[in-house]
């Protein structure tokens, strides 16, 4: 396995923190939903208590560029399509209670483990163990190619969200609309390299951590604790059960997530090369650009992770938009903590 030399953001968060079936492929691949289809779909979702579900059926592989690709699916195989993407450190199952809602409600829906999670794994041994936003962007659009999807809605929450913008701004054309939760998170190194207020460099502390070696060891080591503490602080009012993160947790035991989750940070930080395929990009996102598919930005009102108001990035997005503050004691983990008010944002913004 190839490791990437350190050399070289705390993403711009310090600075305001993917089986479906080929059936159905005019449909799915154009995002046009047939006139039954249609009839169906709800203007309100019902409510849903959190925790409702507990499980996906059966999980699915596909080979999509240098991944092979880990996902749970639901919904009609003629329905609109959705791509729901999870973060750090969290996985799928913050979408165990969206999902059925979505599917209920006529939504093709797609939830993929991103690379380092779950059951998704590279495809070759000697592929670098890359964690760049853009990589992982690019690992979406390769997830899309690979069902020849051509313009889902995507909708995610940290990492997710990032990964959301970033195709949203450089592929616009592949995405008919978006979900964001805390807003425009698209970043780079050299804003990485800038200090943020006290408040914010408290908040990244983990991120300092993973800077070191004994950062990355400690990681390996106490990954569970870890990871538990993350969603802890950053959801301080979420009473989840040993049962919730457990199930979560066990994609963390995947051979690269370590590698990826200290890769990323450390890009994030400019102490990580990345690799040259992915500087045209990087130079492009480097410019902050604008969003221009419609979105709704949602924020939780007891979210303990670093973010910033949203009069911050709403100019950002040059599209149909839309703020959501969702009350509550809801946390970073939005989607798992309220699923029916993130379900409805995906709803809505179909419309916009």
């Amino acid at each position: 396995m190839h490791r990437i030399k350190i050399a070289d953001e705390i993403n711009q968060d310090r600075r305001r923190f993917f089986g479906a079936a080929a059936g159905a492929v005019t449909a799915t691949q154009l995002g046009i939903v047939a006139p039954a289809t249609a009839q169906r779909m709800e203007a309100k979702l019902p409510a849903i208590k959190p925790g409702t579900h507990t499980s996906f059926g059966p999980l699915k592989q596909i080979n999509a560029g240098l991944l092979n690709v880990g996902y749970a699916e639901a919904g009609p195989d003629s329905g609109p399509v959705v791509v729901l993407l999870h973060g750090w450190p969290y996985d799928i199952h913050s979408f165990v209670d969206v999902a059925p809602l979505l599917a209920e409600a006529g939504y093709r829906v797609f939830i993929p483990y991103l690379r380092g999670y779950g059951t998704t794994r590279f495809l070759s041994s000697e592929t670098v163990r890359n964690g760049q936003p853009s990589a992982v962007a690019v690992d979406l659009k390769e997830f899309l190619d690979a069902f020849k999807i051509e313009k889902p809605i995507l909708a995610g929450f940290d990492w997710g969200a990032r990964t959301a913008n970033i195709l949203g701004a450089l592929w616009p054309e592949r995405c008919k609309a978006m979900v964001s939760v805390s807003g425009y998170l698209i970043g780079n190194q050299e804003a990485g390299k800038l200090p943020a207020p006290p408040k914010a460099e408290f908040d990244f502390w983990y991120q300092f951590y993973f800077a070191t070696e004994r950062g990355r060891a400690g990681y390996a080591k106490y990954l569970h604790e870890f990871t538990k503490l993350i969603w802890q602080t950053a959801s301080p009012k979420w009473a989840f059960d040993d049962a919730t993160f457990d199930r979560s947790a066990a994609a963390f035991e995947n051979p690269d997530h370590v590698d990826i989750a200290i890769h990323n940070y450390r890009w994030r930080l400019g102490l990580a090369q990345g690799e040259s395929k992915y500087d045209e990009l990087e130079k492009r996102l480097a410019q902050s650009p604008v969003i221009t598919v419609p979105t709704i930005t949602m924020e939780g009102d007891a979210n303990g992770a670093f973010h910033v108001p949203p009069d911050a990035y709403a100019k950002k997005f040059s599209g149909p938009y839309e703020h959501r503050n969702i009350t509550g004691g809801i946390g970073h983990n939005l989607p798992q903590e309220a699923p029916q008010a993130f379900a409805q944002a995906v709803v809505d913004v179909a419309k916009m």
